[in-house]
């Protein structure tokens, strides 16, 4: 039986069906082996986490080249900061077969937006439109306009998003057959357990939840070969939701909605850890870890870096220029809050990543490890205008339009209830650009 005690999920993530930060595909969890009845890894992670990026807004007119890309100008800056903890268990079931429990627990998450390099009061468009209030907003002391640049500071949110629950098996393993490498096969469902992650004007500090209230269903792969003094390792993963929280914001508001779900993620990392010392009969090892990783986000509907600033100015009970209108159809507006995520498009994440890891002796494991993300310039605002309805005759009798046009008709339901003009149609989006991230840990281990 073996007792992991472990901080830094930037480190080796033992037997975790998600991509780790550092190689985690040479060990193996099992059980009902002759000298071994069941192993049980118990792990807890940290990371500390930083995020920022630069807003910038699409601008119309000025005698812009009609040939030309839609032209932008810079808005808004945004950063975020978060502290998590996961603690993690893996129980082996089976001969190189293992459950695996995860359950992330955010310590604490702030994020605010600021104005631009160069970028005055007066001369930013979400002030301007009225997304934000021209003094700002602070979330944690409403009665008070930030400070400085800072055109909002939302609160500091906690708690728990999902818990993850794995099965987990490995065909192949090189512990058992050296000429072998070591494979792995996974799949993990993430249920949405934790407070939904929402934003109310009125009372700020109601809401510090941190759940998507999304089910997830994540399958992994991957391969592990150990040679003399170094390990490589290569691991593929998919991420899809699967069903919605009661109350989350990803509904389907009907009518001509489209694209209203949060959106799929498929990645892939690659590494190699080289050993500086490696002496077996002690187990004392001190090794580099150096590797990258690729996901893609598909396009879909996330909460955005904008996204609390979207609920702000869609607030129903300040009517706020996002307001929905609930009901399309009906005569007037069914006024409705905006819910703050918006549409996104399709964008890459690129992490590269290094470790520093140690062992002393078969019981005592350190590490230290530093993640770089960076992602591509992507439109985080976007939703259809609505859905164009085939002509109503001969067998199309329901979901059609009595009037042949290939237009989005105001008033009818071919309209998307979550489209805003304001953000969303072609002009006047959002752009997040200039991504860049760092994730830092630690790790600790402790094996029984």
């Amino acid at each position: 039986m073996e007792l992991v005690l472990r901080s830094g999920a930037t480190a080796v993530i033992l037997l975790s069906t998600a991509l780790a930060r550092a190689n985690p595909d040479g060990i193996v969890t099992t059980a009902a082996d002759a000298d071994n009845p069941a192993d049980l890894h118990t792990t807890v992670e940290y990371d500390y986490e930083v995020d920022k990026a630069t807003l910038f807004r699409e601008v119309l007119g000025g005698g812009a080249d009609p040939a030309a890309p839609l032209p932008t100008t810079k808005d808004l800056t945004f950063k975020q900061f978060r502290h998590t903890i996961t603690p993690r268990a893996d129980l082996g079931v089976y001969h190189d077969t293992w459950l695996s429990f995860a359950l992330p627990i955010v310590v604490t998450q702030s994020r605010q937006l600021a104005l631009a390099d160069g970028v005055a009061r007066d001369g930013s468009s979400t002030l301007l439109d009225g997304i934000l209030p021209m003094q700002g907003f602070d979330a944690q002391d409403p009665g008070t306009a930030p400070p400085g640049d800072l055109v909002f500071r939302g609160v500091n949110r906690h708690g728990l998003d999902q818990v993850h629950l794995g099965l987990n098996i490995a065909p192949m393993s090189q512990h058992r057959d050296a000429t072998k490498p070591t494979w792995k096969l996974g799949g993990e469902l993430r249920l949405a357990i934790g407070k939904i992650m929402r934003f109310d004007a009125a009372n700020p500090g109601a809401d510090t939840g941190v759940s998507k209230g999304v089910h997830e269903l994540r399958v992994f792969t991957s391969v592990d070969k150990r040679f003399d003094r170094t390990e490589a390792y290569f691991e593929m993963f998919w991420q899809v939701p699967v069903a919605n929280k009661k109350g989350s914001l990803f509904q389907d508001p009907g009518f001509g909605s489209t694209n209203v779900g949060l959106g799929q993620q498929a990645g892939a990392a690659f590494g190699v850890e080289a050993f500086a010392v490696d002496d077996r009969v002690n187990d004392n090892h001190i090794s580099l870890d150096l590797g990258a990783k690729f996901d893609v986000h598909f396009e879909g509907r996330d909460y955005s870096e904008m996204w609390e600033a979207f609920a702000l100015g869609g607030d129903a009970q300040m009517m706020g220029p996002l307001v929905l209108d609930s009901d399309p159809t009906l005569d007037g507006a069914q006024p409705a809050s905006h819910p703050g995520i918006s549409n996104y498009e399709n964008y890459l994440e690129s992490t590269a990543r290094a470790a520093v890891r140690a062992q002393l002796g078969p019981h005592v494991r350190f590490a230290a490890s530093i993640d770089l993300v960076w992602k591509t310039d992507h439109v985080i605002s976007f939703a259809d205008a609505g859905v164009d309805l085939p002509t109503c005759g001969g067998d199309i009798v329901v979901d059609c339009e009595t009037d042949p046009n290939d237009l989005v008709t105001p008033g009818t339901k071919e309209v998307n209830p979550v489209h805003v003009p304001l953000i969303d149609l072609v002009g006047h989006r959002y752009h997040s650009e200039q991504n860049f991230g760092v994730v830092i840990g630690v790790m600790g281990q402790v094996l029984f």
